[in-house]
């Protein structure tokens, strides 16, 4: 699985020949792409954007199963948190979360998590309200979204962690995440 990071909370997820894009900022090729907030692309950036999935509810295509999960995001707007069962992986795309509490079902449901994708800034989750979430949901990795440099920084300190590496992308299988616990990828925007 390759990971790749389009600025804000837009991320590219491939496999082989299958790929998703969540929450596109422009027009990207996907098999499936998802949705967490509002959609605001037009209609022709949409043309290859394969099957759209923007809200709640559960789906499955081409051997991806995503479960969509209702929350409250940025000035209190409806928010889709995503788990996505993909090449044996759990991933949870929180989007444009704005509030770390989670209800009691969504966190039932999005147990397990691999890879945690979570926005730390000042209009959706503070950094220390991040970095207590992620911690909570025991992630394998953890992919903050939509940070600042300052931002960023921030939710190191709050764990306690020196700077990481960014990464052009995240290349991974399952088997790499192995006896890891909470550990921080930071990708560079492409």
């Amino acid at each position: 699985m390759i990971i790749s990071y389009h600025g804000a909370e837009c991320f590219k997820i491939s496999q082989g020949n299958l790929a998703l894009v969540l929450n596109p900022q422009s027009k990207m090729s996907a098999d499936i792409t998802l949705f967490s907030a509002n959609r605001t692309l037009p209609a022709e950036a949409l043309a290859k954007a394969g099957f759209i999935i923007d809200g709640p509810g559960e789906y499955e295509i081409k051997d991806v199963f995503v479960r969509g999960f209702l929350s409250e995001g940025v000035n209190k707007k409806i928010n889709t948190i995503y788990l996505i069962s993909f090449e044996g992986m759990n991933l949870c795309f929180l989007g444009a979360l704005a509030n770390p509490k989670l209800s009691d079902a969504t966190l039932e449901s999005i147990e397990d998590i691999d890879i945690l994708f979570i926005p730390v800034s000042a209009e959706t989750l503070d950094p220390a309200s991040a970095y207590k979430l992620a911690v909570s949901l025991e992630p394998s990795v953890i992919i903050p979204t939509y940070y600042t440099k300052a931002t960023l920084e921030q939710f190191f300190k709050e764990g306690g962690e020196a700077k990481v590496e960014s990464l052009d992308k995240f290349v991974v299988k399952k088997k790499d995440l192995e006896g890891k616990e909470g550990e921080v990828v930071v990708l560079k925007e492409e």
